[in-house]
């Protein structure tokens, strides 16, 4: 039985198909970088390590993403926007988030509250810009990358509209709420940096933020099927309660109040010492 026979017969995904490095096929689009399976497998394990010891390299996170995502959980995503009439149409049209498309200072004129309102403020507030998410390069159907480019560009929307920051607890919280609604292995691996929180921040994640997360993700509709550039002027409220997601408690609330509770305490730790020692100075 021949090689593509075989391929055909189990209908193997173009990315499991071996190829020699020293005859890599033609890229299926500008960027594109295909990759053995060999290849695969070593860039999901060195970039995952590499993530984990620089959470800030954001370009390994990216090659974690598309290493893992492939072949099968890029393409269920892929199909489940094929299943939405609103996911054909985005498809379809392959709109793109960057500053150019998303005049941030058009945004922030925007109604409070808005979705494009929140989106800029988020932005401000984080210091990011749209322009700050890695091009796709190593997932081999052409749609499938745009999928994937898609979700990266949009993932700041998720954070605008939960109002969770980009810190590593509220990252590892919408990560969660990802993994549970896109199934990409990469959103799941994220978490690994839960060992990086401190004691309470852990004890508040299991218990407060990763079952929101789950159960949110769950019963949420698919929020890569979401046209944000038509949701701009809609009430935050209002697209929560269509896609079915719940307000997570507020984490910079939660984070303000217990540094002003340290602080009250250190003030009265250190008024009790300065009063003993004013004590031991009468006494003496």
């Amino acid at each position: 039985m021949s090689r593509p026979t075989l391929h055909r017969l189990l209908h193997l995904p173009s990315s499991l198909r071996t190829f020699s490095v020293l005859s890599r096929p033609t890229p299926n689009y500008p960027s594109h970088v295909p990759l053995t399976p060999l290849e695969r497998a070593s860039l999901a394990i060195t970039s995952a390590f590499g993530s984990l010891l620089n959470p800030h390299r954001h370009d390994l996170i990216a090659a974690l993403g598309e290493a893992t995502a492939s072949p099968y959980f890029i393409s269920r995503l892929h199909r489940a926007m094929l299943a939405n009439p609103t996911g054909r149409r985005i498809l379809r049209e392959r709109p793109r988030i960057t500053s150019k498309t998303m005049r941030l200072e058009e945004l922030r004129e925007y109604p409070e509250n808005s979705v494009g309102r929140a989106y800029a403020e988020w932005l401000d507030r984080e210091g990011v810009t749209p322009d700050t998410r890695d091009g796709v390069r190593y997932i081999d159907n052409e749609e499938e990358a745009y999928v994937m480019q898609r979700y990266r560009e949009t993932h700041d929307f998720t954070h605008a509209i939960t109002g969770l920051p980009v810190i590593i607890e509220g990252e590892l919280a919408v990560k969660a709420f990802e993994f549970a609604n896109t199934l990409l292995p990469m959103t799941a691996l994220s978490l690994v940096a839960f060992v990086r929180l401190k004691k309470a921040e852990r004890a508040r994640f299991w218990s407060v933020y990763l079952p929101w997360a789950v159960r949110n993700g769950l019963k949420a509709e698919e929020v890569v099927n979401v046209y944000w550039e038509e949701e701009l002027g809609t009430d935050v409220g209002v697209l929560r309660g269509r896609l079915g997601i719940e307000v997570p408690p507020d984490l910079r609330g939660i984070r303000k109040r217990e540094r002003e509770e340290r602080k009250r305490e250190r003030g009265v730790r250190e008024a009790e010492g300065r009063a003993a020692e004013r004590n031991g100075e009468a006494t003496g």
